[in-house]
């Protein structure tokens, strides 16, 4: 089925919420004269881990991005539409990103530590934004962020040595606590376990759902699975459309669309 054929068809499914902390409304994005999401429309809880799931190249990741403002720095990529974070648009006026994205942070694909000390990863982003005025101050912030995410026991005595030094699945959670550092109210996660092993991937799992009472959470994934465990809400994407937005459960076990139902049971790559 192509695009022009899906974009005839409305997205089913739990679309709008009451208490959203993202309200989308009619959001397209293109790089070049490549059109890669159509006319989205959906709202984020503030109590959501929504999970997006979809083949590749479905648009996912590029709606995660176009959350905080990501797509800005790719050349040639045009947005249309609106993204209200509590109800305020933000790309309203060419408002400046940097406060925004401390706001909403973001997880990578890959674990990308700086090259600096593990201590100086967690205390880089509440430097830029001054939100410690003392030493003291800083400590707890980076010991906070670092128990978060479950690393303090593991790293605490090695806090001068490099963020690199650590495990894959340690350098993950290491990126966590840097995005919570800046006391975020969003984080986006995209697919951050796909570079980890079944054990690291399961702690990640865990800590999503424990950093769930304090954060609004929206995870793309390329494994159903993993959008199973962790997410109370998912969506589907195909070739740049979003098909169905649901309750987790719903999705998996009696999707609206066919094309859902497709995509669950393997018939549609």
């Amino acid at each position: 089925m192509s695009m022009q054929d899906t974009q005839a068809s409305e997205t089913v499914g739990s679309v709008f919420v009451d208490d959203a902390k993202f309200s989308v409304r009619s959001l397209s994005v293109r790089y070049g004269e490549d059109l890669a999401i159509s006319n989205v429309s959906i709202d984020i809880a503030k109590t959501d881990v929504i999970a997006m799931i979809g083949a590749s190249g479905c648009g996912k990741s590029t709606f995660l991005r176009s959350l905080n403002r990501m797509n800005d720095t790719i050349e040639n990529c045009k947005v249309r539409g609106s993204i209200k974070l509590d109800n305020v648009d933000i790309y309203a006026d060419k408002r400046d990103a940097v406060p925004l994205r401390a706001r909403v942070g973001m997880v990578f694909q890959k674990p990308n530590p700086f090259p600096k000390s593990i201590y100086d990863n967690v205390a880089y982003g509440p430097k830029i934004h001054g939100l410690a005025r003392k030493t003291a101050d800083m400590d707890e912030i980076v010991e906070t962020s670092l128990r978060r995410t479950g690393l303090w026991k593991e790293v605490k005595d090695r806090l001068t040595q490099p963020g690199t030094s650590l495990s894959g699945g340690q350098q993950q959670r290491l990126c966590i606590a840097r995005t919570i550092a800046v006391s975020p109210e969003v984080i986006l996660m995209d697919e951050p376990c796909s570079a980890l092993d079944p054990i690291a991937t399961a702690t990640i799992e865990e800590l999503i759902a424990e950093l769930n009472s304090k954060y609004t959470i929206a995870i793309v994934t390329h494994s159903m699975q993993q959008a199973a465990r962790v997410s109370n809400r998912t969506a589907y994407f195909h070739m740049g459309n979003l098909i169905e937005v649901n309750e987790t459960e719903k999705v998996f076990t009696n999707p609206e669309h066919d094309l859902t139902e497709s995509y669950i049971t393997g018939r549609l790559g």
